[in-house]
């Protein structure tokens, strides 16, 4: 009796181990599951508002993510399970790119480099940066066609500041161009540009004469 009893308890602990051990990968799958869903849930959200809480939303990401790794390695290598976290780590590195990407755009838009943005496009001229990296020998053509339709259009409205600033990016593009020439730069893209250089020039002179002229005439009105 004695050793039926021994047995018994070896049995019971045994079990007991089983159903001890069943029931950490029963929450290590929940935990999986959790980060899953939670990923979904980002994806799931509008642009604006997954820029506009990206840290809290990343702060979250990081816990949840640390818990789905520890799941991992208390499910011993369940291969569903790695691969549906393997799954939602992608997904949410491209959520990350495109709350990254909308969070630069807006802080563009915030930092009042508006004219830049009317004459290059939306983003494209970064602070004080010059080098117009952004620049190459397919886009290059397109940007001074922007550039001088948008001038042509808004001279009237520039202040002597903004030609200053007008100028100061002009040059730069066309420090820009002396680099995409010798980067494979068409034949028939680089006369084009030359015409709109020709055009340009004239226009650009009278502009910053007249505005000079202008502010001129306003400090002699504030003196008198």
């Amino acid at each position: 009796m004695k050793r039926f009893n021994l047995a018994l308890g070896a049995v019971l602990i045994a079990a007991g181990f089983t159903s001890c051990k069943d029931e950490k990968k029963e929450m290590a799958k929940t935990e999986v599951d959790h980060y899953v869903v939670y990923v979904d849930s980002i994806n799931d959200l509008d642009a604006a508002e997954r820029a506009a809480n990206w840290a809290a939303i990343d702060a979250e990401y990081q816990r949840r993510v640390t818990e789905a790794e520890a799941a991992l390695a208390a499910l011993e290598n369940d291969a569903d399970a790695q691969k549906r976290v393997n799954d939602s780590k992608a997904k949410y590195d491209g959520v990350k790119a495109q709350a990254e990407t909308q969070a630069k755009a807006e802080a563009v838009v915030a930092s009042g480099n508006g004219l830049a943005d009317t004459l290059f496009g939306p983003g494209n001229v970064v602070g004080n940066d010059m080098t117009f990296a952004w620049v190459n020998k397919d886009n290059i053509l397109s940007v001074y066609q922007k550039f001088y339709e948008t001038f042509d259009a808004e001279k009237n409205e520039y202040t002597r500041q903004d030609l200053d600033k007008v100028k100061a990016w002009y040059e730069a593009l066309d420090a820009r161009k002396n680099t995409v020439e010798k980067q494979g730069l068409s034949a028939d893209d680089n006369r084009k540009i030359a015409g709109i250089k020709l055009k340009f020039a004239p226009k650009f002179r009278w502009e910053r004469m007249t505005a000079k002229g202008e502010e001129n005439q306003d400090a002699k009105d504030k003196v008198n």
